[in-house]
This record gives structure tokens, sequence and C-alpha cells, in this order.
């Protein structure tokens, strides 16, 4: 299959302006995918209304089918097609944070999107993106998009239009390219179908910012340990991993070097995913920084691309250090505690 390609100014406001989003649109509704922007990560999109369409998004990413995914809107009345019932601390949530790094769970109503979509759950995830290119596609597709991160099951999420292809030219009907996705990490996802909001995947908006909306928010157990049916995706499977095995380490800057120097001594390529401020500090075949310790936000922004970029090294393992769990830090440690299969070593305390 030939991949189309068509780069468009993130600066759009008038679709009818730009005939790359017009044929990216037409392609939609035809049940083909097509991979766009949006502010947190590059989405892979199939009309959510068509097994066939869907079902096409499975068979590119190599995704596993009782992994749910996640429809985009462009507008707030649209919500209506997909739902019967909006609670009010949605609306609440909904008023301060759409268009944004939101995705909200609601009760799906019956027969609103193919069944592929919710992988069999009575619920429908929903978000509205941050992104003028992706609002103009869904708009002049003028059907809900269900769309996941626009990479092969399991890699590391693309934050550009580059990332896409690499993974999965040949296997989808297009790439809107409007340079480089802002957030970095993927939406945080929130079940607004309890009395209290559960949130079921960390992602772009922190908690904290969510709770003075709304008040206290639970987070659900399998972000850490998922042993059932993901309610949310990118929650059960191993995910956003690079070619060579990931650990986390906890410890100094020192212990970390030794440790990298006892892998290298068998004769082993390592790599160190590390922070502008230790990245100095080591030695070992690849360094990968991937922003500041003190500006966790760039952190997740470089993210991906620095867990991409350890493919040029033909490495035998990576080394990441770890982030503290508050605000951003929750959506970064939950992406590399899935790039590692949870595979963490801690220094041991004198």
């Amino acid at each position: 299959m030939e991949t189309k390609y068509w780069s468009v100014d993130n600066c759009v406001n008038n679709k009818e302006e730009y005939p790359q989003l017009v044929e990216a649109s037409k392609l939609l509704r035809e049940g083909e995918v097509v991979a766009f922007p949006t502010e947190t990560v590059y989405g892979l999109g199939a009309n959510a209304l068509s097994d066939t369409a869907v079902s096409k998004i499975f068979a590119a990413k190599g995704r596993p089918a009782d992994n749910p995914l996640i429809v985009h809107i462009s507008k707030r009345n649209q919500l209506g097609l997909l739902t019967d019932h909006v609670p009010e601390t949605a609306e609440l949530l909904i008023s301060e944070f759409w268009p944004g790094p939101l995705t909200l769970i609601f009760k799906k109503k019956p027969g609103a999107v193919s069944s592929l979509v919710t992988a069999g759950l009575d619920t429908v995830a929903v978000r509205m993106p941050d992104h003028p290119i992706a609002l103009a596609l869904i708009d002049a597709a003028n059907v809900p998009v269900a769309a996941p991160s626009a990479n092969k099951s399991g890699r590391p999420s693309p934050t550009t239009a580059d990332h896409v292809l690499d993974d999965l030219r040949g296997l989808i009907a297009g790439v809107v390219d409007g340079g480089p996705a802002g957030v970095g990490v993927e939406s945080t996802v929130l079940d607004c179908t309890s009395p209290v909001p559960v949130i079921l995947r960390p992602g772009g908006l922190a908690k904290e910012e969510i709770e003075k909306t709304v008040g206290q928010v639970e987070q659900d157990p399998a972000i850490q340990h998922a042993h059932s049916a993901p309610r949310s995706p990118g929650m059960k499977y191993r995910h956003y991993a690079p070619a060579a095995p990931v650990y986390l380490l906890d410890g100094d800057n020192k212990w970390i070097q030794r440790k990298i120097d006892e892998k290298r001594g068998s004769g082993l390529k390592v790599g160190i995913l590390a922070t502008s401020e230790s990245a100095p500090f080591y030695s070992a075949d690849a360094v990968s920084v991937c922003g500041s310790r003190n500006n966790l936000s760039a952190v997740a922004q470089d993210l991906y691309q620095a867990l991409r970029s350890f493919d040029e090294y033909d490495l035998d393992l990576i080394y990441s250090e770890v982030f503290p769990v508050e605000g951003m830090g929750h959506a970064i440690m939950n992406r590399l505690e899935k790039a590692a299969g949870h595979r963490k070593i801690t220094q041991e305390k004198p």
C-alpha cells in the first residue's frame, strides 16, 4: 500500500483552504486509516462507526483486539451521539479541559460505535484533541474518529510524522504532518461512570489539576499491575518500548554508572536514559537525554523521542533513571514502567 504524505500548517483555521485535509478526510470516510497530529502524540484514525475501518487499525498496529480505543470528536454536541448520559462531574471537566489531553469514559449509547472500538465493554472513551489539524480533519470527515497512537503495538508512541512513517509506512493510507506533538505523552483517561472519578491511565493532564476542578479522584490499581481485561488503552500489554530491554534504576549517579560498567565489562552494549543534569556523569554506549529533572513537562515531551533514539545503536540493554511521581511524573513513570515491563533495580541503602 502506498502511504500518502501531506504537510499541513498547524495554524489551520479553515479546512477548505487545505486540499490535503479534504483528501485525508475523504479516505477516512471511505474506511481507510490516516495518521494525524494531536497535542499529545500522533493518532491513527479510522471511522469509529465502521467495523471494517476500525479493524484496519488493529491490523496496521498489530494491536490486541481486547484493547479499547479512544473516540475523537471535534464538537461538544457530537458527544450526544456516543452516550445518553453526561454526569455533572464530566460536564465540569469538559468545560475546563476540552479541547485538551483528557479522555473521559461514559456509558455507551447502544450501537453508537463499532464494537471493536470498545473491546466488548459497555463504556466508550471520548476526547476532543487540542490541535487545529486534528479538529479540522475530524470536522471534515464528519464522523467520530477512533484513534490510538500511530505506532506499531508495543513501540514508543510517535511524536512526529517521521516516527509514524518509520513504523507504519506501507501499512496505512496516509499521514498528515503537522510538526512535533507538544505534550509528548498520551491523554489522561478518567472514568466518569462511578461516583468518584477514577484515573485509568495517567497522561497529559495531571491528577492534581483534575482535582482542582472536581475534588478527589482515585487511581485504578491496574495502573501498576493489570491482570484483567484493560479498561483503558495502553494499560495491559508491554508498551512504549525500544528494541532493547529496558530496566529502571533507582539510585544515585555513581551507583548507576557502576551498573553500566558491570554490563559493559561483560561485553554488552548499554544505553542510559538520563536528564540533562545527570547525563555528563555517565559513560555508556548511548546516552539519551530527555530533558531537565526540574521540568517534568519537558521530560514528557522528549520521552518517546529519547526512547526511540536507542534503536540506532544496536544495544543489548537500556537503563533509565526514575522520576518523582508527582504532576507529570505520574505519566512519565507509567510509560517507563510499561517500557521496562516493571523491571526495576533499587540501590540498597547503607
